[in-house]
């Protein structure tokens, strides 16, 4: 995939959003393939980003896309839970905007050697960057009770236990190496049905979340954005399944100074900070001419929020 190619998810939200009306630096802790980046850059013609990515090819592309604009745009590779650090590491201490494109990308999904989809048999690998374990590497290390939960917390998986024996019983004779060995041992526990959603869909993103341990660095995460951000500055953050959101959601109200203790605790042991004033209620969502053009975008929720003054 060319990053020309590539379509960003609610793009003319994204910039009515984060769009500054002087100059200052945004922070695209997920750049991608550069389309939230570039699209910020040219409407904004003081604005200077600094984009981090895992993935060093998704960064290469993302350079070629937004070389015109020069020196405006730093590229580093890193992860988000380092935002803090990087951010200062390249001179940044104070944001105007931050956004964070949660999930897979694009990118990834559409490249076959990288073991995301199941739509291709390829080595089961799944990760964002390039160090780490691979997908492979965790079915071969995880118990059948630690598989369980993988599969049913982070996949919604309701019969994570028949997937999760199948999957043990099928490694004692090998090892599960590919995406098509993994997707028949799913097919021959649930059966391959002929419906929209492949019974493989919840068990593929329940390996890749724990892969790349996604949902445990939104929280911290989401924090350091905010005491980067300016008073005034704002921060987006797109998530693409309801595990996402619901950490999202969570995380901003804490940060909006709001208590996000269990229902019924004796007393409030979360410490919530006002640092946000949240700007959407409810989650801004895909139109239907954006996902009659992009049908990947169907399930994207946007939330934003400003660092209060």
């Amino acid at each position: 995939m060319r990053a020309a190619e590539h379509q960003p998810v609610l793009l003319a939200q994204i910039v009515e959003a984060l769009a500054p009306p002087g100059t200052g630096w945004v922070v695209d802790a997920t750049v991608g393939l550069g389309g939230h980046a570039h699209a910020l850059l040219a409407a904004c013609p003081d604005l200077r980003l600094l984009g981090l990515d895992l993935d060093p090819g998704a960064l290469a592309l993302a350079g070629v896309r937004l070389s015109e604009f020069g020196s405006r745009a730093t590229l580093v590779q890193g992860s988000y839970w380092r935002l803090a650090e990087i951010a200062s590491e390249n001179g940044v201490t104070s944001s105007d905007g931050v956004l964070f494109d949660l999930g897979v990308s694009s990118l990834q999904l559409d490249t076959p050697d990288r073991g995301f989809s199941f739509r291709h048999d390829a080595p089961l690998d799944m990760r964002f960057g390039p160090d780490g374990a691979t997908a492979a590497d965790l079915l071969s290390a995880l118990s059948e009770e630690e598989l369980v939960r993988v599969l049913r917390d982070l996949g919604e998986e309701p019969r994570a236990r028949r997937v999760a024996r199948a999957i043990v019983r099928a490694r004692m004779q090998r090892p599960l190496s590919t995406t098509g060995e993994l997707r028949r041992v799913v097919h021959a526990a649930l059966g391959a049905t002929g419906g929209r959603i492949d019974p493989a869909t919840r068990t593929f993103q329940a390996l890749r979340i724990a892969t790349n341990r996604e949902l445990e660095g939104i929280p911290p995460a989401l924090e350091q954005a905010a005491r980067l951000l300016r008073p005034g500055g704002r921060l987006a953050v797109i998530a693409f399944h309801s595990l996402e959101d619901r950490l999202v959601k969570r995380a901003l109200r804490h940060l909006s100074g709001r208590c996000v203790c269990p229902p019924g605790s004796f007393a409030c042991s979360c410490r919530p900070e006002r640092m946000l004033e949240i700007l959407t209620p409810r989650p801004v969502t895909p139109d239907e001419s954006e996902v009659a053009i992009n049908p990947r975008s169907r399930s994207a929720k946007l939330r934003v929020a400003r660092r209060a003054e």
